[in-house]
């Protein structure tokens, strides 16, 4: 008896073993994804529309033609900051970036003309020159107010950016 009890017990053994096949096992399987290089070009860095320097474009306005006398108008220039202290520093630092661009240098980057078309009608150079256009976007959209001033004031501030 003793003997059919372990032959019973050896078959059992076999017979839950099963066969050498091993069984999947199913769940979740993660398989990595090569890594593939790619090589991208580094954007050009843009000069951004307050460092350009275009010294042909006279903007759009009234302001055809400007003549700058070799000598800074000390009189014309002392009444130009006058008037920019009262009417544009709400929104100009002479020498650093704040709500719009700083005056400073003004000059090497813009003929007269544009500069004083810009402080005369801003309006009308926002909507038609591509410059201001970019100005514009580069100051967060802030437009230039109409000041309302006369071209004698437009000029004398033009002679104060001058000794900036």
């Amino acid at each position: 008896m003793k003997a059919k009890i372990i032959t019973l017990l050896f078959i059992t053994l076999l017979i839950s073993c099963g066969s050498k096949e091993e069984k999947k096992k199913e769940g979740f399987s993660y398989k990595k994804k090569e890594t593939t290089e790619k090589t991208v070009a580094p954007k050009a860095e843009k000069t951004p529309p307050s460092k350009q320097i275009d010294l042909t474009n006279k903007g759009v306005g009234p302001i055809k033609s400007v003549s700058l006398a070799a000598e800074v108008d000390e009189t014309m220039a002392a009444h130009g900051a006058d008037v920019y202290k009262k009417m544009c520093t709400a929104c100009h630092r002479t020498n650093k970036k704040f709500i719009g661009p700083p005056p400073t240098g003004i000059l090497e980057r813009r003929t007269p003309e544009w500069v004083m078309n810009m402080i005369l009608d801003p309006e009308q150079m926002v909507k038609e020159d591509p410059l201001a256009k970019e100005l514009l976007m580069e100051f967060n959209g802030s437009p230039m107010a109409n000041q309302g001033l006369s071209e004698k004031d437009a000029r004398a501030v033009l002679e104060y950016f001058r000794t900036l």
